[in-house]
C-alpha cells in the first residue's frame, strides 16, 4: 500500500476530479489524502454548476494541517489535476517539492487538465501557460490528452511519430514518463483508440475500442491518471501500469454505455479495477 495526496477538484455529483480519482486508487489498495481544489454541485460539462473555487491560502491552510498530523511525511505521491486557477498551481507545485524533499521516492504526477479536442481550453486564463512553464517540468509523471500534449509541446500531432516526437520533447522538459491517454492518428484503425506510454526504456501503445458514448462522459482522464499512478507505483513499470489502465477504463466505459448514463460507472464497474475481464496488451513502438 502507498499513500497518494490527491489535488483536484470535487463535484456533489457526478465522477470528475478527485470523485473520478480517489476511489479507484482505494480500490487498488492505495491510502489516499484528499485535498479538494474547488467544490462545485456537478462538472462544468453540463454548462450550468454551482459552487466555488477555493482560494490558495485555503489550500495551503488544509496541506499545513495535513503536514501537522504527518500526512506529508507520509507520502509516496501526489496526483494533481483540475487546478481552478494559476495561483493554486502553485501551492500544488510548492507541495510536491515538499513532499518529496521529506521522501526523495516520491513521484509527482501531474494530469495537466487544460482541454480537449472539439472543446478547446476550458480552464481559467493563466493555467495553460502555468502548466507549460512550471507545472509539467516539476513532474515525474504527466497525463495529457492529445490536445494538451499538442498545446505543451507547441507540435501536431497526427500520426505516429508524431506522437513520438512530442513526448520526447516533454520528457526533455523533466516528467520520465509521459501517458498520452487518448491519441488519435492517421494510421491507426477508425474504429480504435490508442494510448501511448514514453519512457527513457521504451515507449508502448495499447489499443481499445472506440465505444459509443453520446455524450463522452467526463472525468475519463482524470480516472486514467489515476488507475495509471495507481499501477505504476506498484512496480514502476510503465508498459504494464498501461495495460492495466486501459483495461480498467474500458471495463468502466462499457458499464457506463450499458446503463445509458453520461456518468463514469466506477461505483458499478469496480470490481474490474482490480481484475478487468478483457486485457488489451500494449504493444512496444520504440
Amino acid at each position: 500500500m502507498k499513500t497518494v495526496l490527491s489535488i483536484q477538484s470535487h463535484v456533489a455529483f457526478g465522477y470528475v476530479g478527485n470523485r473520478a480519482a480517489a476511489f479507484p486508487l482505494q480500490r487498488l489498495g492505495h491510502d489516499v489524502i484528499v485535498v479538494n481544489t474547488v467544490q462545485f454541485s456537478n462538472h462544468t460539462g453540463y454548462g450550468a454548476w454551482t459552487g466555488q473555487v477555493f482560494t490558495a491560502e485555503h489550500i495551503v491552510d488544509v496541506i499545513d494541517g495535513v503536514a501537522e498530523r504527518g500526512g506529508i511525511a507520509a507520502c509516496d505521491a501526489v496526483l494533481s489535476g483540475y487546478m481552478g486557477d494559476a495561483a493554486l498551481g502553485q501551492v500544488i507545485v510548492e507541495t510536491a517539492a515538499r513532499v518529496k524533499a521529506a521522501n526523495p521516492h516520491a513521484v509527482y504526477c501531474c494530469d495537466p487538465v487544460m482541454g480537449d479536442v472539439g472543446r478547446g481550453f476550458f480552464v481559467r486564463p493563466g493555467i495553460p501557460d502555468f502548466m507549460k512553464a512550471h507545472a509539467v517540468p516539476a513532474a515525474d509523471v504527466v497525463t495529457p490528452n492529445q490536445f494538451e500534449l499538442e498545446f505543451l509541446t507547441d507540435r501536431t500531432v497526427g500520426s505516429l511519430d508524431d506522437a513520438l516526437a512530442a513526448t520526447a520533447a516533454l520528457r526533455a522538459r523533466g516528467p520520465r514518463v509521459v501517458l498520452v491517454t487518448s491519441l488519435t492518428r492517421t494510421e491507426a484503425p477508425a474504429d480504435r483508440i490508442e494510448m501511448l506510454v514514453d519512457t527513457a526504456d521504451g515507449a508502448w501503445v495499447v489499443a481499445t475500442p472506440r465505444l459509443p458514448l453520446d455524450p463522452p462522459p467526463n472525468g475519463a482522464g482524470d480516472a486514467v491518471a489515476a488507475l495509471f499512478l495507481a499501477h505504476y507505483l506498484k512496480a514502476f513499470d510503465a508498459a504494464a501500469a498501461l495495460e492495466q489502465a486501459s483495461a480498467a477504463i474500458y471495463a468502466v466505459f462499457e458499464e457506463t454505455r450499458r446503463r445509458g448514463t453520461r456518468e463514469l460507472q466506477l461505483i458499478a464497474a469496480q470490481d474490474e479495477l482490480v481484475a478487468p475481464r478483457t486485457v488489451f496488451r500494449a504493444g512496444k513502438v520504440r
